[in-house]
């Protein structure tokens, strides 16, 4: 009889519950179970303050966006003067604040008050710096120096305006407007025609171009400059004065 093979506690059968340890090396599911159990409480954590910092932003957002409803809702029922000053004053800094104090700069001018729309007109200047409102301002504030007879200065600010690429093309044309328009009312016809030539190639669509050249057809045409020095003749041109004629009598004529 053959012999009874003795049995192995290492079975065939147990084979598959073995890890093999060749090397000493791990499994990627065993690294990453052995970083859970020391550090689950860090994971945790960071996982936490994450979706605090999300809910908080969120949250934030939200009652940013409360808070500029708020204030659009307050510009839209200033209706008046005084109003409209009030909420300039508790919103300083903030855009509308500045359309507020422009509203009111422009109020002072058509009333005459110059001090005040110059004043006003600085605001709106010193709080946005840039940008189409600035602009606006800018223009507003010339305007508001001619009205006071600060003529020099006043046209000095239309220039820069008008002179500045970076400036809105509206604001610009309307500065040369302006600046045709003194030079109307002092007679210059040259500037006119300069400023007029200028418009029409910044551009020519512009309402601003056709009133300036309602002003130009209003003044004479500028006068020619003179030439340097007369062209000198070619050879032998007839036409032109060539000092005392000499008549030669030649022998048997």
């Amino acid at each position: 009889m053959a012999a009874t093979p003795s049995s192995d506690p290492k079975s065939k059968g147990d084979d598959r519950n073995v890890v093999p340890t060749g090397d000493g090396a791990i499994s990627f599911e065993d690294k990453v179970h052995v970083f859970w159990k020391e550090n689950r409480q860090l994971v945790l954590g960071v996982c936490v303050a994450v979706a605090l910092i999300i809910v908080g932003k969120g949250i934030w957002n939200h009652l940013q966006r409360q808070k500029e409803q708020g204030i659009e809702q307050e510009y839209a029922a200033a209706t008046t003067s005084e109003q409209l000053r009030a909420f300039a004053a508790s919103h300083e800094g903030h855009t509308l604040g500045a359309i507020a104090e422009l509203r009111l700069a422009d109020e002072a001018y058509a009333a005459g008050k110059s001090a005040d729309a110059i004043a006003g007109y600085g605001k709106v200047i010193a709080e946005l710096e840039e940008g189409p409102l600035a602009a606006r301002a800018r223009l507003g504030q010339a305007l508001a120096k001619l009205q006071a007879g600060q003529t020099a200065e006043g046209a000095a600010d239309l220039r820069t305006v008008a002179g500045d690429a970076g400036e809105l093309k509206a604001v610009r044309v309307e500065a040369m407007y302006h600046l045709a328009s003194l030079a109307s009312a002092n007679g210059d016809a040259a500037e006119v025609q300069k400023l007029s030539e200028q418009l029409m190639q910044l551009d020519p669509s512009s309402p601003w171009v056709q009133r300036t050249m309602m002003l130009r057809a209003s003044l004479p045409a500028p006068a020619a400059p003179a030439a340097e020095a007369a062209t000198p003749a070619p050879p032998g041109d007839a036409s032109q004065d060539q000092g005392p004629k000499i008549d030669l009598k030649l022998p048997g004529k």
